[in-house]
């Protein structure tokens, strides 16, 4: 799943191919990732976009004309961008889903004056991309309903205590959770954790009286995401997504030799704990002690 870094590498990758053009065709190809019906996906049709900007995991492409309109994405699992210099001439025939065989399914088209344009795409069976044509990006609600920006000036320290202060769960959960952070996901997620050398599995209670670990996992966070960042800027979309594999340090790294949270080899391998339709992997020399989590249940380590 694209998490912040690849969306706000996404974000200005169109907004420096789409802002001034006009808009000369949107086209429907998944018929369920259309959430919003009025205004019509046609009224942006003739609208010049005036910028693209990003809400935690959202796109937002906003399209000037008789009036303003917001094209609003979230890609979900499956979902990507995928740019064309000359945009395909071929017609696009609206479809309800599905499996969608070996190859994604194009949800959305859209074409600009200059005869480029892009497609949204959609792989795998799940299909869970949202498309929204707004007024106002606060208008959808999960938008309306994000949490702070870990990258902004609003992420202080005493902020994000407050955060883990506020409820009791599992930090990875906390960290995941688009309400109280918005734009992080399973993989920099457990980047994060490895950085803080902490469990996924610590309760955030046990933050409430432990300031230098609200720090450290602070500054883990805002590094992290402040070095993915930097990685993904300029890359085109076609690349972001083995740029972020390339980075990852413990995540999608399940076996091999663990790369120590200083850039110093611990001598562990990075172990995963799996669920239903996700996986974790974290280190369990650096993050737990050297004790390895067997289970989210059944694991009551804290540390």
């Amino acid at each position: 799943m694209p998490e912040l870094p690849e969306v706000q590498a996404l974000v200005e990758f169109l907004d420096r191919r789409t802002r001034g053009h006009v808009v000369t065709a949107a086209s429907l190809g998944q018929i369920s990732a259309l959430k919003t019906y009025a205004p019509p996906l046609s009224a942006l049709v003739g609208g010049t976009v005036a910028g693209v900007a990003r809400h935690g995991k959202w796109i937002d492409l906003e399209v000037v004309g008789p009036e303003s309109l917001h094209l609003v994405l979230h890609l979900s699992r499956g979902g990507w961008v995928r740019w064309h210099d000359t945009v395909p001439t071929t017609p696009v025939r609206p479809r309800a889903g599905g499996a969608g065989g070996g190859r994604p399914t194009l949800a959305l088209r859209v074409a600009l004056d200059d005869g480029s344009g892009f497609d949204v795409t959609e792989a795998g069976t799940r299909k869970r991309l949202a498309v929204h044509v707004v007024h106002d990006a606060a208008e959808v609600p999960q938008v309306a309903t994000l949490g702070v920006e870990p990258l902004s000036p609003a992420f202080t320290v005493e902020r994000f205590a407050a955060l883990l202060a506020a409820r009791n769960q599992q930090v990875k959960g906390l960290l995941r959770d688009q309400g109280t952070i918005a734009g992080i996901g399973n993989a920099y997620s457990d980047e994060i954790l490895h950085a803080a050398r902490t469990s996924p599995f610590r309760l955030t209670k046990t933050y409430r009286d432990a300031l230098d670990d609200v720090a450290a996992l602070h500054r883990a966070t805002v590094e992290v995401l402040t070095e993915a960042v930097a990685a993904a800027s300029g890359k085109p979309a076609a690349e972001l997504k083995d740029a972020k594999r390339r980075g990852m340090r413990v995540h999608g790294r399940t076996g091999e030799p663990c790369p120590g949270w200083d850039g110093t080899p611990c001598g562990d391998v990075v172990h995963e704990v799996s669920f239903a339709d996700s996986s974790l992997q974290y280190c369990p020399t650096c993050q737990t002690g050297g004790t390895p989590l067997a289970d989210r249940r059944m694991s009551r380590l804290l540390r």
